[in-house]
């Protein structure tokens, strides 16, 4: 099943599925009652290109503050809801635009049966959520461990859950931390669900490792036309996740638009703070919606030929700094100017 057979689900304004753009998504980290800290995050993440943002729902309380949060912010917001079938409801209620569930802890079948109702009253669409962690008992058992296998029937099940009601408004997960379990079960999955699927590796860790996990995951699921809106889950900043998100994305063809920056590792040659510069040149490019190449090179002996293949490249040591289109040299400047100078060509890219 790829992006182009799967169906179409509309959240908020935004479409996922049947071909649709793979969306960014992200999760605040705040109590979701603190209305003003939770708005201020949100619009941080909109921002950095965050599409859909998620929101988690303990307390009634929470599940209330839905409606003022909603007004203030301008993408798609979800709840996230365990347990408590009377939070849904409620935070359907107050105006979100896809609710997060597992219907196995939802609740008996009565309580379920509310929340889908109120769901298709309210037009909304279900997020079916698996996650490795919270396999069932007998599902461990039966596949000797939590296995991939295991996952899909768990999902597939859960779907049943909701389609029974007659209802099918719905977004599927199919998590795990284990980065080869979470491929599989994607796979698996992807042969037996029409519906949109929602992929990430959940609990992938810290900035470094999370990154690497939720980059080989992602890559590998994504690249066979497997997902229709993602998220990278990393313990820090949900900032972060977006940035890393949009590099997956462009990375795999999926995405265009903004400047991708490279940079050499470094060597014996380097004679200028180049992490620093390659920092500070991608905090610069973030500003601009240009779809370009940018190199920083830290030698101006091999720089030239090494950026050759980006759209404009600088280099720089022993003082002074060189701007370079197509590896060509056009511009030789005082190295503390380079990316005043940098700045101003970005600025005149298209005149």
């Amino acid at each position: 099943m790829t992006r182009e057979g799967t169906r179409k689900v509309r959240i908020g304004d935004i479409w996922i599925g049947g071909g649709n753009p793979v969306a960014i998504q992200s999760m605040t980290n705040t109590r979701t009652e603190d209305v003003k800290a939770t708005v201020n995050q949100i619009l941080r993440l909109e921002e950095a290109g965050c599409e859909i943002v998620r929101c988690a729902a303990p307390t009634m309380e929470a599940a209330e503050a839905f409606g003022e949060i909603k007004r203030q912010i301008h993408i798609p917001l979800v709840a996230d809801i365990h347990f408590d079938y009377r939070l849904a409801i409620a935070a359907i209620e107050h105006g979100v635009d896809k609710i997060r569930i597992n219907p196995g802890n939802i609740g008996d079948g009565d309580k379920l049966r509310a929340v889908v109702e109120k769901a298709k009253e309210y037009g909304i669409p279900i997020r079916v959520g698996v996650n490795s962690g919270s396999l069932e008992k007998h599902l461990v058992e039966k596949y000797g461990g939590v296995t991939a296998e295991g996952l899909v029937e768990s999902a597939l099940d859960k779907i049943h859950m909701i389609e029974v009601f007659g209802y099918d408004n719905l977004v599927v997960s199919i998590k795990s931390s284990d980065v080869l379990m979470c491929v599989k079960a994607h796979e698996l999955l992807a042969k037996e669900c029409a519906y949109p699927l929602h992929v990430g590796i959940t609990e992938a860790g810290t900035l470094l490792s999370g990154n690497i996990k939720s980059s080989v995951g992602l890559g590998i699921i994504l690249y066979q036309g497997i997902g229709d809106t993602i998220r990278v889950s990393l313990t820090g900043d949900p900032a972060e996740e977006i940035k890393s998100a949009k590099l997956i994305l462009k990375t795999l063809g999926l995405r265009k638009g903004g400047i991708e920056v490279v940079s050499c590792p470094t060597c014996g040659r380097t004679k200028i703070d180049l992490i620093g510069l390659a920092s500070q040149v991608e905090t610069l490019a973030a500003d601009f919606p240009l779809d370009i190449k940018v190199a920083v090179m830290g030698c101006v002996v091999n720089g030239p030929g090494e950026a050759r293949e980006a759209d404009i490249g600088i280099a720089g040591g022993d003082g002074k700094g060189m701007i370079m289109k197509k590896g060509q040299v056009i511009k030789t400047v005082k190295e503390e100017e380079l990316l005043i100078e940098l700045r101003q060509e970005l600025l005149h890219w298209n005149e």
